[in-house]
């Protein structure tokens, strides 16, 4: 079905519920022409404030980016090899011709930014190089952790100094690397994406890692984001989403993981 308006959706039901309720056999696919034209830019900023407010400006115009991914400096240096200390904007439209590139430069422009040459492909290799970086570091003895969430835009600047400020804290002495991308964006807020590398000690990496989780999600929480945009609930979670989602729905859930389940044996103990 294209759309329908009758009841609520039982499939977003079972897709949201990470095999608490059911096991989906059958999928549709839509598929879709490969686009005629690709057009896409690096745009470099002065700082992050400037970055913050072009992202928002353009995702608000109308324009429907593609691929609209700012990177704060910290970032742009450890995963896109800037060492200029710029925000960095990867930008990008599909579709039947490539008008729209230039309407979004002007709107970057205005912010202070400017487009800087990249290879073609480079920030995929780079974005698929991510985990095999993540691995190399813990093996080197350092502790690793990435959190995501999603807010409005009114909430994004309290949320971002929490979450560095609660990683911060929660480091042994106070010292780790938080590093920040904006993985989705929406008219409506951002969805960030964190990266926090610190030193472990050999033995505690786990306490360790528990107590930065925590800590950084305490903070998203009490700032107005959700515990995950797109990571899921599953179990680490879990103590975030009761806090999310008021009694009455969580009641609700689990009337309906009764009747569905009622042997309590599809996932347990996610999200009911």
């Amino acid at each position: 079905m294209p759309a329908s308006g009758a009841g609520p959706d039982a499939n977003a039901l079972f897709l949201g519920s990470e095999g608490a309720l059911g096991v989906i056999v059958e999928a549709w696919l839509r598929v879709q022409r490969k686009p005629a034209a690709r057009a896409k830019a690096t745009i470099a900023f002065p700082g992050y404030p400037q970055g913050l407010a072009a992202t928002r400006e353009l995702v608000q115009s109308g324009l429907r980016p593609t691929n609209c991914r700012l990177l704060d400096p910290m970032e742009a240096m450890l995963n896109a090899g800037a060492t200029d200390g710029r925000a960095r904007l990867m930008l990008g439209f599909e579709g039947p011709d490539a008008v729209h590139l230039p309407a979004a430069l002007e709107i970057v422009r205005a912010h202070g930014g400017v487009e800087i040459p990249r290879p073609p492909g480079s920030f995929r290799e780079d974005f698929f190089r991510l985990p095999y970086t993540r691995d190399a570091l813990v093996r080197l003895g350092l502790v690793v952790e990435t959190v995501e969430t999603a807010c409005r835009w009114s909430r994004f600047e309290a949320l971002h100094a929490a979450v560095l400020a609660a990683a911060q804290s929660a480091a042994p002495a106070g010292v780790a690397v938080v590093t920040c991308r904006f993985t989705h964006v929406y008219p409506d807020g951002p969805a960030p994406y964190f990266t926090i590398v610190t030193p472990g000690r050999r033995g505690a990496e786990v306490p360790m890692w528990d107590g930065i989780k925590a800590a950084v999600s305490d903070a998203i929480a009490a700032n107005g984001g959700t515990i995950t945009h797109h990571h899921a609930v599953g179990r680490d979670h879990r103590p975030w989403y009761d806090e999310e989602h008021s009694p009455l729905l969580r009641a609700t859930l689990r009337a309906a993981k009764r009747t569905l389940d009622p042997g309590g044996i599809l996932n347990p103990g996610v999200l009911v």
